[in-house]
């Protein structure tokens, strides 16, 4: 008796042969396809630049101040009422203002968390924490 062996091939002829059928029909179709207009839509609101955020600065001693900065750098010290008037008035005119705390290094973290709870009551959709980076030991 003679042995047999598995055949263990793929016979790639019969795909070679839809492929080259394949791409004759897309060479033979694609001059035929007329390009069509796209009718873009048009956005009005993001193509306005991003509001300035507000800046409520937490100094070492616990006190706030309020910076502004589409009105310039000026700092207005406040206190934590006139901070949510003032915080409401802002919220009153656009609903997405971004508010940024910076803290102190000094400053107890309790202190920061009070801020950030206010900015919450006072339903503050966008807060933010300013860092500064650390420079590298190189």
């Amino acid at each position: 008796m003679r042995n047999r062996r598995l055949m263990n091939e793929i016979n790639v002829v019969p795909y070679i042969d839809v492929m080259l059928v394949l791409l004759v029909i897309f060479m033979v179709t694609a001059p035929m396809i007329q390009p069509s207009s796209i009718d873009l839509p048009t956005v009005g609101k993001s193509s306005l630049p991003p509001m300035a955020p507000l800046e409520v600065i937490i100094k070492a001693d616990a006190s706030l101040a309020l910076r502004d900065r589409a009105k310039g750098s000026a700092v207005q010290a406040v206190t934590q009422t006139e901070l949510a008037s003032l915080l409401k008035a802002a919220q009153a005119a656009n609903p997405q203002q971004a508010v940024l705390i910076a803290g102190d290094r000094n400053v107890k973290y309790e202190v920061v968390l009070g801020v950030m709870d206010e900015l919450q009551r006072q339903q503050v959709a966008r807060i933010g924490l300013l860092v500064q980076p650390k420079a590298d030991s190189q």
